[in-house]
């Protein structure tokens, strides 16, 4: 599972996510890859699940980019424990998604294998995804 070897703080605040994602929004290393459309947390389980769902589909060819990275420490008390006495535990780390924001990329397979296998990623995903392809991808020129 992704985490981070070591972070400057243990445990973070809450904060917000408000509008769309400034950076991470194009396409930079593969042909086709999935947008997010809704902001959110995902955690590293559901980026391993993804992952492995591609991969699997894929047959191990190509090439896959994961664009996301859990580093958000998120923290849970235990339960039933009365109020106050300080901030949880830090139970998993989750990597904050914005509108727009590309969560994985794929090349070197075929338009049908790559629409299938992003499509297999996103069903493991919490929010609503897009399928998109680099502009300049001629389907003519690939013929797999």
């Amino acid at each position: 599972m992704l985490q981070p070897k070591k972070t400057k703080f243990r445990r973070h605040q809450k904060g917000r996510m408000k509008g769309n994602s400034q950076r991470g929004h194009q396409l930079s290393f593969g042909t086709f890859g999935i947008k997010a459309l809704d902001a959110s947390w995902i955690t590293g389980r559901q980026i391993e699940a993804a992952r492995q769902a591609m991969t699997r589909y894929m047959k191990r060819e190509g090439q896959t980019w994961i664009r996301i990275f859990p580093d958000k420490p998120i923290t849970k008390k235990p339960a039933e424990v009365r109020m106050g006495k300080g901030k949880g535990a830090p139970e998993m780390f989750v990597a904050r998604v914005s509108p727009g924001r590309i969560l994985f990329e794929i090349d070197g397979v075929s338009l049908e294998v790559a629409k299938e296998a992003l499509r297999l990623a996103a069903q493991k995903m919490p929010i609503l995804t897009k399928f998109v392809v680099r502009r300049d991808y001629d389907e003519t020129s690939k013929s797999e």
